[in-house]
């Protein structure tokens, strides 16, 4: 047991059914076909591994896509194909999630056996819309048709979703309060790791944050200022630029609409007051780019506004940036410096990415976009900790118990572990 919570190590599985909750989550081709990046895939593939070869009957449960935007929403069908290539062995998908069929499908399982069931959000009770409007209890949870359906087929519930532990719905937090529960590998690493960088990071201790996520960017600075967690935070993308904004700079008409229309000048206050109290730990870029007929054109700050629309730091930024990380003990990134998936404006990114991959500090990066970049600047191996998670790991560092988290320690309180391998 770790942290309240029951590892893999505390189970024996043989022939036991395991219901276990992974997040695959990934972005899909333009047409649905396939998948963009398998870097989730990759991380939950030791708790598959091992589940199989102690003789579990394994059933896999995960989301695909968003419901809110509705975006990347499709079938598991692509992950099942990925997850038996990687493995390199069989593995079964059914396009169902909790029918007939899937419950069939499971009865029949053998010791060692993968089944994938198709997106658990195909299912209304895991939709983001319903957690947020009912706000069901975990006890509620479990009360779900999803729970209800698949817990009695199952001896054990294994959840190995971290990047997914900030929700509260039947398959992340039903589960526990009616089987014996224990986290994956996964799960237990990123909790081992992110829970060190907030209590004990080695200093100094940079948090650098982009992307166009800005919620969860304020919501982390915010928290980790205050605790005294990172010693300074180096800003880029839409984040700097609401940082220069609430400082009263004029970015230029098409910046600065870019941000009204899509509903981000709320964080504008919240940057003001934490430019206000932490303004000897807020850094901000020297220069930015943006793109013209004539290709990437840089401004220095001081000569802004421009007409273009801000998508990437500048080189001066870059290397004012980098002697930091270069000094740093430890160094946290969620969220890139600029439209990085375009060549003009992938500069930045690219630079710091690259600078974090080589520096001496200890170095994680985390979401789902800055996993992207990095694996597109071919750098990702190179970081000391690569984390799945995104909004669970936004929350983590805010200090936040998780819902997952408080499920799967309430489990261990509630259920004695049926014996460990061996016993």
């Amino acid at each position: 047991m770790k942290y309240g919570i029951y590892t893999l190590d505390d189970f024996d599985f043989f022939n036991k059914t395991v219901l276990c909750r992974i997040d695959i989550n990934s972005p899909l081709k333009p047409d649905k076909s396939g998948l963009r990046d398998i870097t989730r895939i990759k991380g939950c593939l030791p708790t598959i591994k091992e589940l199989a070869a102690k003789g579990a009957k394994v059933v896999i449960l995960a989301h695909q896509g968003g419901d809110l935007e509705y975006k990347n929403f499709g079938s598991t069908a692509p992950h099942a194909r990925v997850i038996g290539e990687l493995l390199g062995r069989p593995v079964e998908f059914i396009d169902d999630v909790c029918g007939p069929a899937a419950r069939e499908k499971i009865k029949n399982l053998k010791p060692g056996d993968i089944l994938v069931l198709d997106n658990v959000r195909y299912m209304g009770e895991e939709l983001t819309l319903f957690e947020n409007r009912l706000k069901l209890n975990p006890e509620e949870q479990s009360q779900t048709i999803l729970v209800r359906k698949l817990a009695p087929l199952a001896d054990i519930y294994v959840c190995d979703a971290f990047a997914a532990a900030h929700r509260s719905q039947p398959t992340l937090v039903g589960m526990e309060e009616v089987l014996p529960s224990a986290m994956g590998r996964l799960f237990e690493e990123e909790l081992s790791v992110l829970s060190t960088l907030r209590e004990n990071p080695a200093r100094p201790c940079y948090f650098i944050l982009g992307g166009a996520k800005i919620e969860d960017a304020f919501i982390m600075m915010t928290s980790v200022l205050k605790d005294g967690v990172a010693d300074g935070i180096l800003t880029g993308g839409l984040v700097a630029n609401i940082m220069f904004l609430a400082a009263g700079i004029d970015l230029g008409q098409q910046s600065k609409a870019f941000i009204y229309k899509h509903n981000l000048a709320e964080y504008i206050p919240v940057a003001g007051e934490l430019l206000a109290s932490y303004h000897d730990k807020m850094y901000l870029p020297e220069d930015l780019a943006w793109v013209a007929d004539n290709g990437r054109q840089e401004v220095a700050v001081t000569s802004l506004p421009v007409e273009g629309l801000l998508v990437d730091i500048g080189t001066r930024t870059v290397a004012s940036y980098l002697e930091k990380i270069n000094a740093a003990g430890s160094i946290f990134i969620n969220g890139p410096m600029g439209v990085f998936e375009n060549e003009p404006s992938a500069y930045g990114t690219r630079a710091i990415w690259q600078g974090v991959a080589a520096a001496p500090a200890f170095s994680v990066i985390g979401g789902g976009d800055s996993l992207t970049a990095g694996n597109k600047f071919g750098v990702l191996d190179k970081f000391s900790y690569v984390c799945t998670a995104g909004g669970g790991l936004v929350r983590f560092l805010t200090g936040e118990e998780l819902p997952v988290v408080k499920a799967l320690r309430k489990a261990a309180q509630k259920f004695p572990p049926p014996g460990k391998q061996g016993d």
